[in-house]
């Protein structure tokens, strides 16, 4: 149920010939091309192998199986000719006409129109049904046709120990074959299934949303394509639902793991239980995004807004706008909800002006950082507290965990004369601090002097990764969209300056990296032959909608975190520029580099080094001496 039992994809048709009984034994005694268990392989094989040991032991064939236990259904196999007329003509038969009522698959029909991998008719209608049905734990129109424990088990994501395949049994969750997902859909969190005609279903459990796209790609001459059809539908439909298109949660994980992870109070939810004291009686303007959002959901903007007692005045938001999805300058805009104007902090100004400022008492921030130095989002902060401060201003910061952990601080800092709106400070690349106690550090540190105040999370602890928390997580980027890639940014966004595709335009931005100059195979050997701590690299081929290299095919290698604890972001994307410009020389800018790393001594370390594991000593120092001056801004065990 997997597609983990090792046999082919599929075997040659010559083999049906001889009808369906000398064809099955043929496919039962076929021996597995890989260990079972070790790999994911979609085979057809597996699920005519599959159907054939349900009739063995049930007695029944599946149409029968079928039609007697899930009616309620409604979908069928082998349709009377009565339907037939209902039922999307594909391509041509044997006999020169267009197949209709006949499952297009050879197989399949050379197997009598009966097999555990094809020859399901059904609607639109039926598929959903269907769906209602899982999504509703088994239960149809008050009637149950699936027992929980069956439920759970095809709700359940499980992976293998690289990272690949993630699958239920019987439903897809993150392989190659998972682009029905959309864009919006929680990556590894929501599942579904594709058909070769075009056909497909996608479920999103934590909304309860299903998209179902019935499209009949073969027909006429087979050479139709519906992969982005299927997953824009998902987009637009995901986007709809959970109500904007930043919105990218990385859904709860089963209950018994859901158990485990530490319950943690963002800055927001603590100033909800305390009743908005701290803000009695004053004017507020709110720098947000679609990040700021309480435990259960709620926009930070609705919920001071409500709230009694404040008169919240103004939006301020950030990159990427109000709603996390945009790229380039931003315009200024008006909150439909609130009817409340938003101001940009990046289009004509990049600084809070005397207009946003004017009459206030307190700037509220909320925005959920990465982590690293180059996300603008601490600027922004840097650039709030400063003009605040300048205009007597106050500035309350509402805390949130960093998604890298708070322990571990790793890269180089950041030369003091190459400072921008992507580097505002000499830090390290990796810091390990909140947003809140990055703001203590800029006020002391670095002129940013103003009144501040920051409300502090509740059980979050220095030792956790976002992932430890039971805090779900909400895009603030168009392209940072679960807490995986936002692990491994620190590694592949030291590389997008130069001429290589991050993954933008992609399903899967900053996991994977590629460019049509590059042999992804070799790379991928080179790089695991680096013995990185905690990743893995594979082979993959790409084509970007967008960003670098849009619509070119782009050869290179995805991440795998294997230990997301262990794993070393900055020294990564050093030793992958390294190998980069070893292998691709005449091809890598690497030179572009400097602009992301705004380190020269480690640009200079990375073009000199004869190994790349001698790099991270050229920043070791540093980080120390970074991790002392820290100590006097943490705020948290």
């Amino acid at each position: 149920l997997l597609h983990r039992g090792g046999l082919a994809p599929a075997d040659g048709l010559a083999g049906y010939e001889q009808g369906p009984e000398a064809a099955l034994a043929r496919i039962v005694r076929l021996k597995p091309d890989v260990e079972p268990g070790s790999k994911f392989v979609y085979s057809d094989l597996g699920y005519i192998v599959l159907g054939e040991l349900v009739r063995v032991v049930d007695g029944r064939t599946l149409d029968v199986l079928w039609k007697e236990e899930f009616s309620a259904i409604g979908a069928r196999f082998l349709p009377d000719a009565a339907l037939h007329p209902r039922c999307a003509p594909t391509e041509r038969g044997s006999d020169g006409d267009f197949l209709r009522g006949a499952v297009h698959d050879p197989r399949a029909r050379a197997l009598g129109g009966v097999a555990g991998h094809a020859g399901l008719f059904g609607t639109a209608d039926d598929v959903a049904r269907w769906c209602r049905m899982v999504l509703a734990r088994g239960v149809l129109d008050g009637e149950r046709v699936l027992s929980e424990a069956s439920i759970a088990e095809l709700l359940a994501p499980s992976w293998l120990a690289d990272g690949s395949g993630g699958r239920t049994v019987g439903l897809d969750v993150d392989t190659p074959y998972a682009s029905a997902r959309g864009r919006r859909f929680a990556r590894g969190r929501s599942m579904g299934h594709t058909g070769f005609t075009g056909t497909s279903l996608w479920l999103d459990p934590a909304s309860g949303a299903y998209v179902v796209v019935l499209t009949n790609r073969v027909h006429p001459s087979g050479e139709g394509k519906a992969v982005a059809l299927r997953r824009d539908l998902a987009t637009i439909v995901a986007e709809h639902v959970l109500g904007d298109a930043a919105v990218v949660s990385e859904q709860r994980s089963t209950a018994s793991r859901d158990a485990a992870k530490v319950e943690v109070l963002c800055g927001i939810d603590v100033l909800v239980a305390e009743s908005f004291e701290r803000l009695a009686g004053k004017r507020v303007a709110l720098v947000t995004n679609a990040s700021g959002r309480t435990r259960d959901g709620r926009r930070t903007l609705d919920v001071l807004h409500a709230a009694p007692d404040v008169e919240l005045v103004r939006i301020l938001s950030p990159e990427h706008g109000l709603w996390a999805n945009r790229e380039g300058d931003i315009e200024g805009a008006r909150d439909d909800a609130t009817g409340l104007a938003v101001h940009s902090l990046y289009g004509e100004t990049r600084r809070p002006t005397d207009a946003m400022l004017e009459g206030l008492d307190t700037v509220v921030f909320d925005v959920q950082d990465a982590g690293v130095r180059i996300y603008t989002y601490a600027t922004t902060l840097a650039y709030v507290m400063e003009e605040a401060g300048k205009r007597g201003v106050g500035v309350m910061v509402l805390d949130r965990p960093n998604p890298l952990g708070g322990e571990r601080v790793d890269g180089p800092r950041a030369d003091a004369d190459r400072l921008s709106f992507i580097s505002h400070a000499p830090i390290p690349f990796a810091h390990g601090l909140t947003i809140g106690e990055l703001a203590g550090l800029f006020r002391a540190r670095y002129g940013a002097a103003c009144e501040l105040e920051v409300v502090r999370m509740q059980g979050w602890r220095r030792s956790l990764l976002f992932t430890d928390t039971d805090l779900t997580w909400t895009a603030p980027s168009p392209n940072l969209r679960t807490p995986v890639q936002t692990m491994i940014y620190p590694a592949l966004g030291l590389l997008e300056a130069t001429n290589v595709s991050v993954g933008r335009g992609t399903d899967a931005p900053f996991e994977q990296l590629g460019a049509p100059w590059i042999d992804g195979a070799l790379l991928a050997q080179h790089l695991e032959a680096a013995a990185l701590p905690g990743v893995r690299f594979e082979a993959v081929a790409f084509t970007p909608e967008s960003s670098a290299f849009a619509g070119k095919l782009c050869s290179g290698v995805v991440l795998r975190l294997t230990d997301p604890r262990s794993f070393e972001g900055p020294r990564t994307g050093f030793t992958i520029a390294w190998h980069l410009e070893r292998l691709f020389a005449d091809d890598f800018e690497v030179a572009r580099m400097l602009d992301r790393a705004r380190s020269f001594d480690a640009w200079r370390a990375l073009r000199l080094a004869e190994d790349p594991a001698g790099v991270p000593a050229t920043w070791a120092a540093d980080a120390q001496g970074f991790r002392t001056d820290r100590a006097t801004f943490l705020l948290y065990e």
